[in-house]
């Protein structure tokens, strides 16, 4: 029997399916700079998107932490215990001096960060099903496997996500995860190494980190770019292989893992895509996949690595809702899947007629 979680207790309906918490973002004695990562992105994404009149504080669904039990579903007891050692979180988070903590300040200043952004791609995975689609704004934690950190991921959160919905959900039995981060996502290949129930297709610079041969054996549709790969060549790849992936296998559930550090000039990713041109339409070519074959898809920030990062996600939200791939829920919406697909069927009908 699942045990009992706050992660999938419903939201207020006029919220969109968009989660995060201020306690995303990691702030402490300037800790965050000895990494190239932002680690306030996420916030930073939220106040573009209030900017633009997008959403508000209250039509956000609020993040909660993973408890342990929550992490147990996937993790071993072992690993959590691992990460009361600082030295190992140091090592998992690439920010050295964290080994010299005390571990009851790194709980609660960088994995309580981690562990609650983990609880939003839980909290994601329902809303998706829910509501056809949703987006949180931190997660995608892609090295990270059951019993093993590595590359600024201590939590396993795509995994947990689709282990939970396989466990909770009735109906969801089959998802494809679509990882699209300049790395490679070792973390959920270990993890579904042996899974017939999840199919991945994993697009990276075969010359960086992580380069685990052992979980390249679980991609389904794999990838693998070359330094600098700029635009025309990357979408090209990304189209034809976002929809044979699809074609080839019918999911229940799409986890797309949205990484920036794609960007031309990322310290990290070593390719060449530009932001409007690149990112923004990459996303979109995602969402009108999943849309198209009416699948629910989650989708998580990962990495991403340079300041103007926060800015271009955001973008690529408002561009989702400009051209019609993610909508607000009508007021007093609490919609079942099945009104939503009575809806998107009438709408894809009526678009037809006026063509």
């Amino acid at each position: 029997r699942p045990h009992r979680t706050e992660l999938y207790e419903d939201p207020p309906a006029p919220c969109w399916p968009i989660v995060y918490s201020p306690e995303y973002n990691i702030t402490f004695m300037g800790l965050e700079k000895l990494h190239p990562f932002d680690a306030g992105k996420w916030g930073k994404v939220i106040n573009y998107l209030k900017e633009e009149k997008l959403i508000a504080d209250d039509l956000i669904v609020q993040a909660r932490e993973a408890t342990e039990e929550d992490l147990l579903v996937v993790h071993t007891r072992r690993y959590l215990n691992k990460l009361k050692w600082s030295f190992v979180v140091a090592t998992i988070t690439e920010i050295p001096p964290v080994a010299f903590l005390p571990n009851f300040v790194v709980q609660r200043k960088v994995l309580k960060p981690l562990r609650t952004q983990t609880g939003g791609t839980i909290m994601a995975g329902k809303l998706a099903v829910d509501r056809g689609w949703a987006i949180n704004v931190g997660g995608g934690f892609h090295h990270c496997s059951s019993d093993k950190g590595g590359g600024f991921c201590a939590y396993a959160d795509i995994t947990l996500a689709i282990k939970f919905l396989f466990e909770r959900v009735p109906g969801v039995s089959k998802a494809t995860i679509i990882d699209l981060d300049a790395h490679q996502g070792n973390g959920h290949e270990r993890d579904f190494m042996d899974d017939p129930r999840v199919y991945i297709m994993d697009a990276y610079n075969r010359y960086i980190y992580p380069g685990d041969g052992f979980a390249k054996r679980a991609i389904k549709r794999r990838v693998e770019l070359e330094w600098g790969t700029e635009d025309t060549e990357y979408l090209q790849k990304v189209q034809t292989h976002v929809e044979g992936a699809l074609n080839e296998f019918k999911p229940d559930i799409i986890v797309y893992n949205a990484g920036t550090d794609i960007l031309d000039g990322d310290p990290l990713g070593g390719l060449a895509v530009s932001p409007q041109q690149g990112i923004v339409k990459r996303d979109e070519v995602v969402f009108r996949a999943a849309r198209r074959r009416r699948v629910p898809i989650l989708m998580v920030t990962s990495g991403g690595y340079q300041k103007r990062t926060a800015r271009i996600i955001a973008d690529s939200i408002l561009n989702l809702h400009t051209v019609g791939l993610i909508q607000l829920p009508a007021p007093g919406a609490g919609h079942s899947r099945l009104e939503q697909v009575v809806r998107d069927s009438a709408k894809d009908l009526s678009e037809l007629s006026l063509q």
